[in-house]
C-alpha cells in the first residue's frame, strides 16, 4: 500500500503547536481548516513527504491531549551536524528535553516534549 499518513493530534493551542513544529522541525504550511463541525485544524509536513501533521481543537467539545511516554514520533537524521542543529532547533522552539522511557532512544537521540505532552526524538542515525 502506498498512501500519504497523517498524524493527527488534538491540541490546547494550536497557534502555539504551529509554530513550534513548524521552527523546531522545518515543517510548512500545508493547509488549515476553521469550524468544520466543531473542530479547527492546520496541516504541517514539508511539500515532496508522504507524511504530514494535522494538530485540531473542537471549541464545542475541547479533547484533552493524552499521550504516554511511549508514543513517540521518530526523525532520523544521520548527519551530525544537522542532528546538533535540529536539537537546537527544537529546544529554541520551546521543545523541553524529556528523558526516554525507552532506554534505546538515549543511546543516539534526543527526546523533546511538546507542551501537551507529545514526544518527538531526534535520532542521529540512519533508518535501514
Amino acid at each position: 500500500m502506498i498512501g500519504q499518513l497523517r498524524i493527527a493530534r488534538p491540541v490546547t493551542n494550536l497557534a502555539r503547536t504551529a509554530e513550534m513544529y513548524r521552527s523546531g522541525l522545518g515543517l510548512e504550511f500545508l493547509g488549515q481548516f476553521e469550524a468544520h463541525d466543531g473542530f479547527d485544524g492546520i496541516m504541517l509536513g514539508l511539500p515532496d513527504c508522504p507524511y504530514h501533521f494535522e494538530f485540531t481543537y473542537c471549541q464545542t467539545h475541547p479533547v484533552p491531549p493524552s499521550p504516554t511516554p511511549e508514543d513517540l514520533v521518530v526523525f532520523y537524521i544521520p548527519d551530525a551536524s544537522e542532528w546538533i542543529q535540529t536539537c537546537q532547533q527544537m529546544s529554541n522552539a520551546g521543545f523541553i528535553i524529556v528523558p526516554s522511557l525507552n532506554p534505546y532512544w538515549e543511546v543516539h537521540g534526543r527526546t523533546f516534549a511538546d507542551p501537551d505532552g507529545y514526544r518527538v526524538v531526534i535520532q542521529n542515525a540512519a533508518w535501514n
